[in-house]
């Protein structure tokens, strides 16, 4: 399917990314997973995809830090940042939401809250 819509689904909570990656595989999308900010980065670099779902706090590289190097490749990937934690990264996601028009989404959520963030 060439028309057929690709998300990576970046997250440390592995059971999480699943239930995101089946989420988004019921609407349509391909997609793939990785369980921390480096993983994510070098599978978007070895294959783009058009959105990045991603967790915010995770070890090695956070979600912002990983979107920044993948924008270094895209700048027009689109993100959903998912968190229960966004005060400490207040100013960053300000940041993304101004100047890449990423979404921000708080843990937990419902399907509906997540595929609404998308399709807006």
């Amino acid at each position: 399917m060439a028309n057929m819509r690709t998300a990576l689904v970046v997250d440390d909570d592995e059971d999480l990314a699943k239930m995101v990656a089946l989420m988004l595989e019921g609407e349509g999308f391909e997609v793939r997973t990785a369980t921390n900010g480096l993983h994510g980065y070098s599978s978007y670099f070895r294959e783009p995809t058009d959105w990045v779902v991603t967790d915010i706090q995770m070890p090695d590289l956070d979600g912002v830090e990983m979107m920044r190097c993948i924008r270094s490749v895209n700048p027009n990937v689109r993100a959903v940042y998912m968190s229960g934690v966004t005060t400490k990264y207040q100013a960053a996601l300000e940041r993304e939401r101004k100047e890449f028009a990423a979404k921000v989404i708080d843990k937990p959520f419902t399907p509906g809250a997540l595929l609404h963030e998308i399709e807006q």
